[in-house]
């Protein structure tokens, strides 16, 4: 299990404690500047809280060897940089640095990688000459040649076409079905709706919903903390957020 005990971050995270189980799709959600990036990056370990402490499996992640970190924790940020123009095949193979699981097992994490994230037939070309799209999907393919047991992913929609989308949050579905945790930071709501088993939605820095989506995702806590009067259409798994038209947003949000 991934825990936060009373995580506190200099002015964008205040008191978050929660734990997240491996199995489970879990979104983080919130508006521009609540923390969910930071959110991230402290569950990765790669901010250190001021105050609290971030725990694998009981023990800090701070403390955790890079190795064993790097092996159990796979990081996707939302602005992945490439300091080399290498191919996409080389980029995906960097994903089984932290490993020494023989050359047969290295070429068969990269191939299932690449296959997962529809990129069989990339593997010879530059990153360079890649869209916003297909670079994405590299940076993400990297992350899963690693074969983490949790995956923390900052907007992976991003820069995806709507098909990419579907296919990748079906992918991550497919991974916490064989017992990895997935943890997605999303914009969309709709997507976490449909898609996410859990949501943690946060606000000015503070953890103000966590549980399944269809209890933290109600028309009042987004009215709450987007400030936007918006309802849910259709059923359970295909749901789509429609909101009142515009100058109808509700007022009073800080």
């Amino acid at each position: 299990m991934l825990a936060t005990k009373q995580v506190t971050v200099a002015v964008r995270l205040e008191a978050i404690t929660t734990t997240l189980r491996p199995g489970e799709v879990t979104a983080i959600c919130g508006p521009n500047g609540a923390g969910k990036s930071t959110l991230l990056a402290c569950l990765a370990g790669l901010h250190a809280p001021t105050e609290g402490v971030v725990l694998l499996d009981g023990h800090p992640v701070a403390t955790l060897p890079p190795l064993a970190r790097a092996r159990a924790i796979g990081f996707l940020p939302q602005d992945g940089a490439v300091a080399w123009d290498v191919t996409v095949e080389t980029l995906v193979r960097l994903g089984r640095l932290p490993h020494r699981a023989g050359p047969k097992a290295d070429a068969a994490a990269v191939r299932a990688a690449m296959a997962a994230l529809d990129l069989e037939g990339f593997a010879a070309r530059p990153v360079s000459a890649l869209s916003g799209g297909e670079r994405a999907r590299a940076l993400l393919a990297r992350v899963l040649a690693g074969e983490p047991r949790w995956i923390l992913a900052d907007e992976p929609l991003a820069s995806l076409d709507l098909a990419h989308q579907l296919a990748l949050l079906a992918r991550f579905r497919v991974l916490a079905g064989s017992g990895a945790g997935v943890v997605l930071v999303l914009h969309d709501l709709a997507q976490a709706m449909n898609h996410a088993d859990r949501v943690l939605i946060l606000d000015e820095g503070r953890l103000v919903a966590d549980g399944p989506p269809e209890t933290t995702l109600t028309p009042s806590m987004i009215g709450e903390v987007w400030g936007l009067d918006g309802h849910w259409l259709g059923e359970s798994g295909a749901r789509a957020l429609a909101f009142s038209p515009a100058g109808s947003a509700l007022t009073g949000h800080r």
